[in-house]
């Protein structure tokens, strides 16, 4: 199956390394892209990125496939893999949600960040108004998005890690059920996430209900601490 990955706040394509090569073996195509303003593209005007421009980024990739793919949505990156099954529902086989924001119909981002009261994130973000980005500071990046990560895994991160575009987060998505309704959800959780909490992850699936729930015993960043589980999870639903 044609599967594409979509990182979260800060992060890049490069943060699925570790996971790629299982998909791979397991006999899946896997495409990683950065988003604009991430990873190699991150010189772009940041402040001016919005979420249309990101899931753009991500839809032609779709065009180029022969078949739908199932896309797999880390943290923020979840509304971006929400507007995709909205204006491509036909191009989508599924949509994992890896500790993500799983919004409904006029929600965003900020309105579920304010619910998440113990996240680490939620108080230790800094917002650059002026250039319209957020970010963390370094010194709170372990415990709030790598907490069980080996040092190595936090040092590659921290030596890559750029400031997050914030419109994306501002934005309401529109999405009916028509389009967003007809692809399948699913959701995989993470029970020590100090970033995108727990509690917060069992709102967002009480809110919108899925096909499967998978829970992984990870921090936020699952992909760098629990590799081969997480793509094992991922085979799973890809091939159910």
């Amino acid at each position: 199956m044609n599967i594409i990955l979509i990182h979260g706040s800060w992060h890049g394509a490069w943060c699925w390394h570790k996971v790629v090569p299982h998909l791979q073996a397991a006999g899946h195509t896997v495409l990683v892209p950065d988003l604009p303003a991430h990873g190699r593209d991150w010189r772009f005007a940041r402040g001016r990125i919005t979420l249309a421009a990101m899931s753009k980024s991500v839809s032609q990739l779709l065009d180029q496939l022969s078949e739908p793919a199932m896309i797999v949505a880390h943290s923020r990156g979840g509304i971006v893999a929400a507007n995709l099954a909205e204006s491509h529902p036909e191009k989508i086989h599924a949509c994992v949600y890896l500790a993500a924001y799983m919004l409904r119909d006029g929600e965003r981002v900020a309105d579920y960040f304010r619910q998440d009261k113990t996240s680490l994130v939620r108080k230790h973000i800094q917002i650059q108004r002026s250039s319209l980005t957020d970010s963390l500071p370094e010194h709170v990046q372990r415990e709030t998005l790598y907490a069980d990560c080996d040092d190595a895994d936090v040092e590659l991160a921290r030596s890559l890690l750029t400031a997050e575009p914030s419109l994306p987060a501002l934005s309401r998505l529109r999405l009916s059920e028509e389009n967003y309704g007809s692809v399948a959800r699913h959701y995989i959780a993470l029970n020590q996430d100090r970033a995108v909490t727990p509690e917060l992850q069992k709102i967002m699936i009480a809110n919108s209900p899925c096909a499967s729930v998978t829970t992984i015993d990870a921090s936020h960043s699952a992909y760098f601490s629990r590799p081969a589980e997480l793509a094992n999870a991922i085979h799973r639903i890809a091939v159910n």
